[in-house]
């Protein structure tokens, strides 16, 4: 079977609120894809139309190719994993696991077989008699994870499931629920906001807004190559300058900004005419700063001045005025001999057409 979960043309209203708009999307058998976007865009409440937790106004939900609008949870081949965890206080990690097979009725020695195996995948061994009322929030992660697991779900659903740990865990669970991905080869249908967060889980992420998908990629393809202002500010740090055309070749357009020109990079199929009105973006780590000493020899170059500097230990972050109404945003990584620029110092700010991308909104 080619795709696992299939989503077509599905809609969601609250009275007069359009939650999801004519959604349509394909997800193949072992792939993780993330759903992305701001509070509100729609990406949970899809989430519980796939789980049966809402019933689309329109269009259908396929799991391995059976329809299942109208087919309650508890009867679909997905389980879903909350924010929350949802585990019962007052049963034992053990238990916990072993509810859902209890429920349908499996032999109590596979029942054992099949929690340790779970546990043992989840880096939880040892831990079968303890309350979960005693477990830290990543375990706690990690039990609700395995008990939506162990019944072997055709989809498993993740609803902003690092949303209450703390960072540090929080990236340690997108390293371990990578790696349970991919020992299992299962299929994982992930929600966030946290672009970071989608970007190390994902095989492919959806980005969304407004109850509508707006693109679909890799996170190389969503993050190197957005297809609009919107996926261009919300997947990662970014400079977004206005400007307007002024000359058009096959694969470079130049961009007047009022203060430049600038040289840029244009998409495939993006038809561009001199006067049009578009965005460039400038990713933060394509800037190079330099002392402002003497012409610099790349495709585009700024003088400028540092107004702000933020330090993270790996990079250091500089915002620079270029005496345009916005201020560009330099990302530059710290190593041995770099220069460290200060408030109030002149600097040089250049770049190559290639890491620059117009936008057509």
């Amino acid at each position: 079977m080619e795709y696992i979960l299939e989503i077509e043309g599905v809609s969601k209203r609250f009275g007069e609120l359009r939650a999801v708009d004519k959604v349509s999307l394909s997800i193949r058998e072992g792939e993780l894809v993330t759903l992305l976007g701001p509070s509100g865009c729609g990406k949970t409440t899809l989430l519980r139309m796939v789980a049966g937790f809402e019933e689309p106004s329109s269009g259908t939900v396929k799991i391995a190719g059976q329809v299942v609008n109208g087919v309650p949870p508890d009867r679909r081949p997905a389980n879903m994993v909350f924010q929350r965890y949802a585990l019962f206080p007052h049963l034992s990690v053990f238990e916990n696991l072993a509810f859902g097979l209890r429920l349908r009725r499996i032999d109590p020695n596979e029942i054992k077989k099949r929690v340790a195996g779970m546990l043992a995948l989840v880096r939880l061994e040892g831990l079968a008699g303890r309350s979960v009322t005693q477990l830290s929030g990543g375990e706690s992660q990690r039990v609700a994870l395995a008990r939506a697991l162990i019944l072997d779900p055709k989809v498993l659903l993740l609803d902003e499931p690092l949303g209450a740990l703390d960072l540090k865990i929080r990236k340690q669970m997108e390293v371990e629920l990578k790696r349970i991905h991919q020992e299992l080869g299962a299929t994982f249908v992930y929600v966030t906001h946290d672009q970071e967060e989608a970007m190390t889980v994902s095989d492919r992420i959806v980005i969304m807004n407004r109850g509508r998908i707006v693109q679909v990629g890799t996170p190389e393809e969503v993050y190197t190559n957005p297809n609009c202002g919107f996926c261009a500010a919300f997947v990662g740090e970014s400079n977004i300058v206005p400007g307007r055309v002024v000359e058009v070749l096959p694969e470079t357009a130049t961009v007047d900004v009022g203060r430049a020109r600038i040289q840029a990079r244009t998409t495939q199929g993006c038809a561009l005419a001199v006067e049009d009105a578009v965005n460039i973006l400038i990713r933060p780590e394509v800037l190079s700063v330099s002392p402002r000493s003497g012409p610099v020899m790349t495709d585009n170059a700024l003088d400028g001045q540092v107004v702000d500097k933020i330090f993270l230990g790996s990079s250091v972050y500089y915002r620079i005025d270029v005496g345009m109404p916005l201020l560009l945003l330099a990302e530059v990584h710290v190593k041995e001999g770099t220069s460290a620029f200060q408030r109030g110092e002149a600097v040089a700010l250049s770049w190559a057409a290639k890491d620059t991308l117009v936008l057509r909104d």
